[in-house]
C-alpha cells in the first residue's frame, strides 16, 4: 500500500530529528496561483522552531499541477526539484542551515522557496553523480 502524501515523514541529518510535508495550495486573497509548501518542524516536539519553503508560481516559475509530478517545482533556466524526494528536502535543509538557519530556535521561520531553488538544483546534481560514480564491489 503506498504512502499517504498527507502524513509527515521523518529525516534525521547531523543527529536531530525532523518531521516534513509538502502541501499545495491556492493564493485566495491575491491572483490565486498555485503555491507549494515544504515544512520541516524539529523531533521531540518543542525542542525547535519550524522552517517553511514557499513556493508561489509566477511569470518563469512552476509548481506542480495538472501537467507535472506532484511535488514538482521550477524555474526556467535553473531547473527543477521534487520536493517528495528525501534527497531534495535534505539538501534543502543543508542550504538553509549554511545560510543562518538555527533549527533550535523555537519560531518557526518562513523563507521564499525560490531563493534555494539554484543551490538545491546543483546540491541534487553533486549526489547523484557521486552516487553513480561510485564505484560498486568487484
Amino acid at each position: 500500500m503506498p504512502r499517504s502524501p498527507k502524513k509527515a515523514r521523518r529525516l534525521v541529518a547531523d543527529g536531530l530529528t525532523y518531521l516534513w510535508t509538502v502541501r499545495h495550495g491556492h493564493r485566495v486573497l491575491e491572483d490565486g496561483g498555485c503555491r507549494k509548501t515544504l515544512l520541516l518542524r524539529r523531533l521531540p516536539s518543542g525542542t525547535g522552531g519550524m522552517l517553511r519553503f514557499v513556493f508561489d508560481e509566477g511569470p518563469g516559475r512552476y509548481v506542480s499541477g495538472f501537467t507535472t509530478g506532484s511535488g514538482e517545482v521550477g524555474a526556467v533556466g535553473v531547473g527543477a526539484l521534487n520536493l517528495h524526494e528525501p534527497g531534495t528536502v535534505r539538501v534543502l535543509l543543508d542550504t538553509a542551515l549554511a545560510r543562518g538557519w538555527d533549527p533550535q530556535e523555537r519560531r518557526e521561520a518562513k523563507v521564499d522557496g525560490w531563493a534555494f531553488l539554484e543551490a538545491a538544483v546543483a546540491g541534487r546534481a553533486r549526489a547523484t553523480s557521486s552516487a553513480c560514480s561510485t564505484p560498486g564491489p568487484v
